[in-house]
């Protein structure tokens, strides 16, 4: 049996973390450098780092923090926000990233999976995608989540996957911040399109959604959170133990 992956997510802005609820109303929360080192000591499987505004202010990701981030982690370290090009993924991998994550730079030069895939490897290249439902349909959108591309989610995920994209981090926009579960629906389409690792991000509230998650959409191999991390809601070791104790296979 698969072991199901738990994984922090720190939206870095100005240096740093903060979180909203769908995207918006941007609230701080603390240094990206000491919540790393919190979630790398009490049992995080991996961490997500995102400088949030980097796409949208068209300028390259801060690599200052990210590399004193990376200096205090022992867990996979997967880094996006202003990727756009080969050598921001070759920037960033030397800052410590173990992988990189691209949204808004593959849907302006979708050969750059492709060329970072030929590069660097597929279990490097993962493919963040912010999701919203518009008119009943699963739409893509760019620049943190500011701008509908018009193109529908899971064809692009997939031509993602197919060209080079070992992973995919689906951010479902409308279940972000609310804690009121993941986002199912959108999940279990992704996941059925795709034979690569999916992980979950958007929603979750409680140790419920996670045990709901994986027992509903077994396919699915991560979850990703922040809020109820960052405020304490819930602790990872004891998220664990919870999901352990429903039969889900974690690393404790």
């Amino acid at each position: 049996m698969i072991t199901k992956r738990i994984i922090p997510c720190l939206d870095v802005k100005d240096g740093r973390v903060v979180k909203g609820v769908n995207f918006a109303g941007l609230s701080d929360v603390s240094s990206p450098i000491e919540l790393a080192k919190y979630y790398s000591d009490c049992g995080a499987d991996e961490l997500v780092f995102y400088d949030i505004t980097a796409s949208a202010e068209g300028r390259a990701l801060f690599t200052d923090i990210l590399k004193k981030t990376a200096e205090t982690v022992f867990i996979p370290l997967t880094v996006g926000g202003g990727i756009n090009t080969v050598e921001d993924f070759d920037r960033v991998l030397k800052c410590g990233a173990d992988k990189v994550s691209v949204n808004s730079g593959a849907i302006r030069d979708p050969s750059l999976i492709p060329a970072a895939a030929k590069k660097y490897g597929d279990q490097c290249v993962v493919i963040s995608a912010d999701v919203k439902r518009v008119d009943g349909r699963f739409r893509v959108f760019a620049k943190g989540g500011r701008e509908d591309t018009g193109m529908e989610a899971i064809s692009w995920i997939k031509r993602c996957v197919d060209s080079g994209a070992g992973e995919v981090v689906l951010n479902s926009i409308d279940t972000d911040g609310v804690r009121g579960g993941f986002d199912l629906e959108m999940l279990e389409a992704v996941s059925n399109a795709v034979s690569v690792p999916v992980i979950a991000s958007g929603g979750a509230g409680s140790v419920q959604d996670f045990i709901t998650l994986f027992n509903t959409l077994p396919r699915v191999d991560a979850g990703l959170a922040a809020s109820i991390f960052h405020f304490g809601q819930v602790a990872i070791p004891d998220l664990k133990a919870e999901l352990k104790k429903n039969g889900i296979n974690v690393r404790i």
